[in-house]
């Protein structure tokens, strides 16, 4: 069986998180907007999940390759050279939404953006909603 995921729900303060970690008022402000909006949606506060990812709601996965653990439904990391949103499970599946953001860059699960001025919030308000409720429909949220 392969191993269990690292990346666990801290008890971390995330505002301390906020202010110890986020360099620059920007991203500072911006992280702010971005939990606004995911608790909005999700409904779930906000959680410190490792050492510097802000999750909204958990569930629990069994990988294809038997990894098995627990992750944020709906996350993200203000990270230096961009804030990771962790917002869905397969970029290519929501391609046009993201196309619809703005300038933003993507991998497998993740889009990046440097600056939230730099996409469209309400675009993005979107797309984690119907993300959300796509995640609802494959696994139970807590």
């Amino acid at each position: 069986m392969a191993g269990e995921n690292k990346t666990r729900q801290t008890e971390k303060n995330v505002l301390e998180f906020l202010d110890e970690w986020v360099e620059g008022e920007q991203k500072r402000q911006d992280s702010l907007v971005l939990m606004d909006i995911m608790e909005r949606v999700t409904g779930h506060a906000p959680k410190m999940w490792g050492p510097s990812i802000i999750g909204f709601g958990s569930y629990h996965y069994i990988s294809p390759g038997g990894r098995e653990g627990d992750w944020p439904a709906i996350a993200f990391s203000p990270r230096k050279a961009a804030l990771t949103l962790y917002i869905v499970t397969d970029t290519e599946r929501y391609a046009d939404e993201i196309a619809a953001l703005g300038k933003c860059k993507t991998s497998k699960a993740c889009i990046y953006v440097k600056k939230l001025a730099d996409i469209d919030t309400d675009q993005l308000a979107k797309l984690i909603e119907k993300s959300y409720k796509d995640l609802q429909e494959m696994f139970v949220v807590k």
